[in-house]
């Protein structure tokens, strides 16, 4: 070395030597040149590959980035003069190789940083800390030479003509520092912002992308954020977006596409294991082949997609965790610079190392945490999106098997779980690394007694080992009762109104509850685990540093200050990742199970897109050879050849269950094809059987992301039949619906999902009965003016399923569906001249119609054809026998109607409001979370746990700082080393003192466990209990999502991140109190350096605390809607999916996350803006405990010295964890506050008052008295003065136009809207004086929607089991489902999907007709409980209505006047007050009643004023369809 320097690399003399200290000439012109170029030459690898990828470009020319150019060519310039100089210029000494080397090194290095600067200028980078932190190493290791330059100037440099060799250097160093430092501030700044960018253009672009390196690096761009935080709250808008490059539209694809990769090298791994398998046996197990199907992995796919970023944030970790061993061993210097007494220099230069070392920290720990959460936020983004994605994609069978509450909690909790375990991650994979480090140094200063201390270190391993496989067991349960309970709560919500029209809540609260308590017993198995792991954690650096200075001082050693603190230092690094370990492992093992759960879900069988294939063709719809099943069932269609004309209208008829809604869905590709070829041509609008609406503006829902022409649109509306709804509906087309459209009727509904499909401008139009929803007149008009062919869509290809043949003789083709097989196609007269079965459905027809209008049609449509003439005479002969059979019974007018209703009377009513917007939103709490929500959760843990959690923190702290005082005293008693009283004294004590405080921790934890857990029952109780009880206007102006994020996320918070951060919270609260006690008495001038810090710490955390707080408010609020979008996503899986909307539901998915995204995103800079600034705090207390230290190190002993600083030096973790779970603490207890808002809301009445007699109502008599109603304070009343009274067992209809008042009529009589005046009476009792359960389970109501639960079909029937298998079978068999229960392998125990959708939409109300039989009271209310169902389910609910409840008060609210023609009387009501009351037959012989002219246009007179007779079955032409 001394050949290639001149001199030695070290010299430790002369680097401390009390006069002149320097570093040796070899070290100077090695390390202090070497290092900082080494550093830009390996990260340059990483800065260049990140740029490689940017798609931003071409930043323009500016003085400052002409300026960076212009320096470095100066740099360049003046190294190449320096090495000519070396080789040409008289020199005073010897020049070495080293010289050479190093001008070398820097020359190559300046060009290079020429390059890196261009090539930043062309890829758009506007800054870079990496350059930043270059020049800056470059400033800080040039000063040692600059020093010795000037300490060594000599006038002698330029005496004479020329310049010496030294004096040369001396100009050059001086140049080439000025250039150096200039270009290290100039890095400070940022550059012009790049003239190209692909990314999409920002509204709101973060500040953080136009800042310069200096101010990126102290969050500097963050400040005014906080200072408007501190100011006022923050409001969405003052939210910055997502940064580009971390956004779903760039991370997600990339995800995708590595979970791609992963997929495809797992079916190479499985294909090759196959192959060797079938070398050595011949095996065609298939349930083999069913195990070996090939996974894709999220794992891997999030490694791959994430591992650069990750990876630097672990470097960085390394390097913050080495740096740290930094402070004992200079802690150990100053011990013996005060026991020495040297020089003051020597110890102002240890305090500044101090310093330096704590404020590096703070520094890395700043950027190391944000870039750690940053891959957990990138983790989470693509988690969410991937999931959305896949939900999109997922095949019927997968999609029954995963509920929509599962997905919320694979997308609210699992995917959290990574931003949650990524920082931990990192310190668990560098604690094994710290640890061996710090073991290392401390058998350096205790020797081979440090391996005493290791023995008790390795035993804990095994421990710790079968507690984290138990809590990895109770994890996995814990997610699986949690997706229970959450769907569980989904459905309840999604059903909410059936449950309080039927007063069912408490057993389905009885339900969620035993779930619940189910999962809290998990959670208080976790919490005994948590608590022995922190007691043996926490127990385990004493146990470690006790046995280690027992064993030294039993070695007969002396225990010295130094060897103490030093220890102690070094111990207290080792607590850190001992205490992170176990945690760590924890959320490993919850990330685990959560990865588990993922894979699952992820590797979900999709759609085949090879079920369908799009190639031109002469036909739109073709099916060849078609075979098809729902996946995992038996075969459904078979056999199916069809051929779709372009431009024709075909129709599918058949019985119910024949297979026509599956028919659609094969050419859909949502059926599995078994065989044969499915071929689709053109683009496919779909109506569905069920109309799905999204919460959105009526103009949005018809729309559906096209854009608007507004012609068009305006002969969409009028050939829909909406024009007359925008008039009634408040904000017109601009009205925004409710989730579900629950302000909609299921007619509207149906309409807007026409008017949707008819706007979309598809090719091919396929329509699954959308007729059924609507009445005859409505049917009609849009018959006429959509799907025939002299229609709105004439010329394109429409296929229709329906159950009305009286369109058909104005359809090209009809096919004739039977048993999932295609018995009959062909035209009209096609089908009837071959007398098969259609000529059967159609003579049945004709004999049970007699709509003359619609005779007359199918007469015109039969030609000259003499066979069809005389089957249509024979039919209209035999009409005179069924008038006359079937006109009147009992003197009443039987079911008198015409599918020709009035448009006007399909129309539900639509509550009116004064403004179109329906929803409401989410109110935000603003300002300080109330002391309010603290003593209510703490009242929830119980006053009692609360004491005994402090008390038990205070004591453990207590005997922490004990035990290091006792070292103190230890250390400087000579007596403890001579004499074995003494010694063993010591020890014992100290001993206690460790034992104390394990015992203490134990007990606390556990104290804490058990009293959050009862905090955790009683929230969800009073949550639970508060919602079943709220009225139901809050759920219709209320977002599913937002009640279900409660439930999900702000109860998990409660459950398991609340009570980790409390804990947290008052432990390190009292351990930063302790700290601060034992540095002021060690120096008690302390106090006054304190004192101010104290109060810049406050400022910035109440800075901090008014910022984070809103943001995490807002965090919560921008969550709800993800997951409301995503449920109402996959409730319309497929009709996005027909109308190829996938991307346009991805990309606003991905919106809603990204927004949330931004706000997380901004709430963690926040965090780190206040840590860099506390930490910093934390280093000054560091500098002022080190600096009095040597000022007064006359006074004060080395031990004392050792005690204050080994303290002093924790206090930056301290103070900044301490602020962070303050933090924490506030920003998630914003979860008790969102929590017990709902458990705050005003409830409706009580369900139980006083007593009331178990048979009533006995008569039935429901008498109306001066009945007033509004559905708001402030409101106009919507019933004004309703007087009426119905006789026992009378029937009576409600009819009116829209708006009279008559769904208010029903929703009043339960009770869901309280009266504003007058009263209700039913049997002699005022409805307003008793319970509301007592009131409703008293009533029968079937109404419009049918609600089924997940669960089985005996719990959908009679969730109480309140009653017998005999009493449930009798009331199958009258709701005509016996038979097909009969036939389920698990009769009543069959298992009913989420939203009863293994069910048909008959078998459906089948099942609410079969609740209504069960409960059978005295008074039944029908709510058009057909409006939405086919003629035959329809005639098979009448029937029963008729025959099993003829002893009831009936009150039928009818949007069809068909439905009530055989009442006994009949309400008109009209402007929300009784316009007629009478008998149908009174009411139609006054010709100027409202309800003769409803009948007259509805088509039931005719203009000579006689009644059109009907069949009660006049809607359904066959009991076959």
């Amino acid at each position: 070395m001394e050949e290639f320097c001149g001199d030695e690399f070290w010299d430790s003399i002369k680097i401390w030597s009390d006069t002149d200290p320097d570093f040796t000439f070899c070290f100077k012109n090695t390390v202090l040149i070497w290092v900082p170029c080494l550093y830009l030459w390996l990260f340059s690898i990483i800065d260049i590959r990140r740029r490689s990828k940017s798609r931003r470009s071409d930043i323009p020319w500016s003085l400052l980035n002409v300026s960076k150019f212009l320096i470095s060519v100066l740099l360049i310039c003046l190294t190449i003069v320096d090495l000519v100089m070396l080789l040409t210029l008289p020199n005073d000494g010897e020049i070495f190789n080293v010289q050479f080397v190093s001008v070398g090194i820097k020359l190559v290095t300046f060009i290079y940083v020429l390059f890196i600067q261009y090539y930043h200028k062309i890829k758009g980078n506007r800054t870079s800390i990496f350059l930043f932190l270059f020049w800056l190493l470059l400033t800080v290791f040039a000063i040692p030479q600059l020093r010795w330059e000037v300490m060594n100037f000599n006038d002698d440099y330029f005496s004479g003509s020329e310049i010496t060799w030294s004096g040369f250097q001396f100009i050059n160093y001086c140049i080439y520092y000025s250039l150096i430092s200039i270009q290290f501030v100039l890095s400070w700044f940022a550059d012009k912002a790049p003239q190209n960018s692909t990314y999409p253009k920002s509204t709101n672009p973060s500040p953080e992308l136009r800042m310069g390196a200096f101010i990126k690096i102290l969050y500097l761009w963050f400040e005014p954020t906080a200072w408007k935080g501190f100011r006022r709250p923050l409001v969405e808008s003052d939210i910055f977006d997502i940064n580009p490059e971390n956004a779903s539209a760039e991370l997600v694809p990339k995800f995708d596409k590595n979970f791609e990769k992963s997929l495809q090298r797992n079916k190479e791994k499985l294909e090759r294991k196959q192959r060797k398998q079938q070398k050595s046996k011949s095996s065609d197990d298939s349930q083999e082949q069913e195990i070996l199907q090939p996974q894709g992995s999220v794992l891997s796919a999030l490694v791959s997609s994430f591992i650069g970023p990750f990876s630097f944030a672990l470097l960085l970790r390394l390097a913050i965790d080495f740096l740290q061993f930094g402070s004992p061993l200079i802690l150990g210097a100053l011990i013996e610079y005060v026991e020495t007494d040297g020089v003051l220099w020597k110890g102002l230069i240890l305090t500044l190392g101090l310093f330096l070392v704590s404020f590096v920290l703070a520094i890395l720990n700043g950027h190391q945490s944000i870039i750690a959460y940053r891959v957990g936020f990138c983790m989470r983004t693509s988690l969410i999106s991937g999931i959305y994605r896949k939900a999109l994609r997922i095949s019927s069978a997968a999609k029954r098997n995963t509920t929509v509450g599962e997905i919320v909690n694979l997308m609210a909790v699992d995917s959290n779980r990574f931003l949650e375990m990524i920082p931990y991650l990192m310190l668990t994979l560098t604690s094994p690394i710290v640890m061996a480090f710090a073991i290392y140094l401390l058998w350096n200063i205790l020797g081979v007694a440090v391996f005493a201390g290791l023995a008790v270190l390795i035993l804990m391993f095994p421990i710790s080992g079968v507690i984290a496989n138990q809590l990895k067991n109770l994890q996995f349960r814990q997610m699986k009762m949690k997706d229970e309970r959450v769907k569980l709560t989904n459905e309840i919500l999604n059903g909410i109104k059936v449950l309080k029209l039927y007063a069912w809540e408490p057993s389905f609260e009885q339900m969620i509850s035993q779930t619940r308590e189910r999962e809290l017993i998990n959670l208080r198995k976790a919490a005994i685990y948590n608590a022995i792991t922190e007691f043996q954690w926490g127990l385990t650096p004493f146990l470690v540093s006790f046995v280690s200075f027992t064993t030294y001082v039993m070695l007969g050693y002396a225990l010295t200050p130094s060897v103490a603190f030093v220890s102690i230092a070094l111990f207290n690094i080792l607590r850190m990742p001992m205490t992170m370990l176990p945690l760590g492992i924890n959320f490993i093992m919850i990330a685990y199970v959560s990865i588990k759960r993922l894979d699952k879900f992820m590797n979900s069988k999709e759609i085949d897109p090879n079920n369908v294939t799009n190639n031109p063709s002469q036909y739109s719809l073709h099916i060849q050879n078609g075979n098809f099943a729902w996946e995992g069932e038996e075969k459904i269609l078979k056999n199916i050849n069809m051929a779709i004309k372009k431009g024709s209208l075909s129709a599918v008829v058949g019985p119910v269950g024949s297979g026509k809604s599956s028919l659609i869905s094969a050419y859909l590709g949502e059926m599995e094809k078994l065989t044969g070829n499915v071929n689709v041509d053109g683009r496919i609008a779909y109506v569905p059987q069920q109309a799905w609406i999204q919460n959105a503006t009526l103009q949005d829902n018809i729309l559906f992301g096209k854009p608007m022409n507004r012609r068009l649109y305006e002969k969409v509306l009028q050939a829909c039949a909406l024009t007359a709804d925008l008039a009634m509906l408040p904000g017109g087309d601009q009205t925004e619906i409710g989730e579900k459209g629950i302000n909609l009727s299921g007619g509207q509904k149906q309409r807007i999902s026409l008017a949707r499909a008819v706007y979309s401008g598809a090719e091919i139009y396929i329509f699954d009965d959308p007729l059924s929803a609507v009445d005859s007149h409505v049917g009609k008009h849009i018959f006429d003016n959509v799907m025939a062919n002299d229609g709105i869509l004439k010329g394109k290809t429409r296929f229709l399923v329906t159950h009305a043949l009286s369109y058909l003789p104005r359809v090209d083709e009809i096919f004739v569906m039977t048993n999932g097989e295609i018995t009959e196609s062909g035209t009209y007269k096609q089908l009837l001249s071959e007398k098969g079965a259609f000529s059967e459905f159609l003579i049945q027809y004709l004999q049970e119609h007699q709509d003359e209008e619609d005779l007359a049609e199918i007469e015109i449509q039969l030609g000259d054809d003499e066979n069809l003439r005389q089957i249509f005479e024979r039919s209209i002969s035999q009409m005179s026998i069924n008038k006359e059979e079937k006109f009147v019974s009992n003197g009443s007018i039987r079911r008198l109607g015409s599918r020709k209703s009035s448009k006007q009377s399909e129309q539900q009513e639509v509550i009116k409001k004064p403004m179109n917007k329906l929803i409401t939103s989410e109110d935000v709490a603003v300002g300080a979370v109330s002391w309010e929500v603290y003593i209510r959760y703490f009242k929830s843990v119980g006053w009692s746990f609360v004491v005994l959690i402090i008390f038990f923190n205070i004591l453990s702290q207590v005997a922490s700082i004990l035990s290091n005082y006792w070292i103190t005293f230890w250390t400087q008693d000579t007596r403890a080393v001579t004499e074995d009283f003494w010694r063993n004294l010591y020890v014992g004590v100290y001993g206690s003192f460790g034992l104390l405080q394990g015992i203490s921790i134990l007990v606390g934890t556990l104290v804490f466990a058990l009293g959050s857990l009862k905090a955790a029952r009683h929230l969800h109780f009073r949550l639970l209990n508060n919602v079943l009880r709220l009225p139901l206007q809050f759920f219709d102006t209320t977002p599913l999502g937002r009640v279900i994020n409660r439930f999900s996320r702000d109860t998990d918070v409660i459950d398991a991140f609340l009570p980790n951060m409390m804990r947290s919270w008052f432990s390190m609260g009292f351990a930063v109190i302790g700290t601060i006690i034992v540095i002021s008495i060690s120096t008690p001038i302390f106090i006054a350096v304190i004192i101010p810090l104290m109060i810049v710490y406050y400022l910035f955390q109440r800075f901090y605390i008014a910022t984070s707080r809103q943001l995490k408010r807002i965090e919560s609020i921008t969550r709800s809607p993800i997951y409301s979008h995503f449920s109402e996503s996959v409730s319309g899986q497929s009709t996005i999916r027909a109308y190829n909307e996938e991307k346009r539901f991805i990309s606003d998915s991905e919106t809603r996350v990204d927004h949330n995204q931004a706000v997380a995103y901004q709430n963690i800079v926040a965090n780190r803006w206040l840590g860099i600034r506390l930490e910093i705090v934390g280093s000054l207390i560091v500098l002022f405990a080190s600096l009095f230290a040597v000022l007064g190190r006359a006074t004060i002993e080395g031990a004392i010295v050792g005690l204050s600083i080994s303290y002093a030096l924790q206090i930056s973790s301290l103070l900044n964890f301490f602020v962070r779970v303050a933090t924490e603490v506030e920003t998630n207890i914003v979860s008790v506050e969102r929590v017990e808002e709902y458990a705050d809301k005003p409830q409706e009445a009580p369900w139980k008052t006083v007593d009331v007699d178990p048979e009533w109502p006995q008569s039935g008599i429901v008498e109306f008295k001066d009945f007033q109603l509004r559905y708001r304070e402030g409101l106009d009343l919507v019933l004004r003065g309703i007087n009426f009274k119905s006789k026992s067992q009378e029937k009576i209809g409600i009819v009116g136009r829209t708006g009279a008042g008559k769904s208010s009529l029903t929703l009043a009589l339960f009770r869901i809207i309280e009266a504003a005046g007058g009263k209700i009476v039913i049997d002699d009792i005022d409805v307003a004086g008793i319970g509301l359960h007592s009131l409703r389970s008293r009533l029968t109501i079937i109404p419009q929607d049918p609600v089924l639960f997940s669960g089985n079909l005996r719990m959908n029937i009679d969730p109480f089991n309140s009653y017998s298998d005999d009493a449930i079978w009798k009331a199958l068999e009258h709701s005509h489902l016996k038979t097909f229960v009969k036939g389920l392998s698990d009769g009543l125990e069959h298992n009913i999907t989420e939203g009863g959708e293994n069910l048909s939409v008959g078998q459906r109300q089948l099942v609410c007709l079969a609740r209504a039989l069960l409960r059978k009271t005295k008074v039944l209310i029908l709510d058009e409980a057909t409006a939405a169902i086919d003629f035959e389910t329809d005639e098979l609910i009448q029937k029963t209505i008729r025959t099993q409840f003829n002893d009831c008060t009936i009150l039928t609210i009818a949007h069809r006047l068909n439905t009530i023609m055989d009442s006994d009387r009949i309400i008109v009501l009209d402007q929300g007050m009784i316009a007629e009351f009478d008998t149908p037959q009174a009411l139609l012989d006054d010709r100027n009643s409202i309800f003769y002219s409803m009948a007259r246009n509805a088509g039931l007179i005719d203009h000579d004023n006689v009644l059109r007779e009907d069949d009660e079955n006049h809607e359904n032409y066959s009991t076959n369809f």
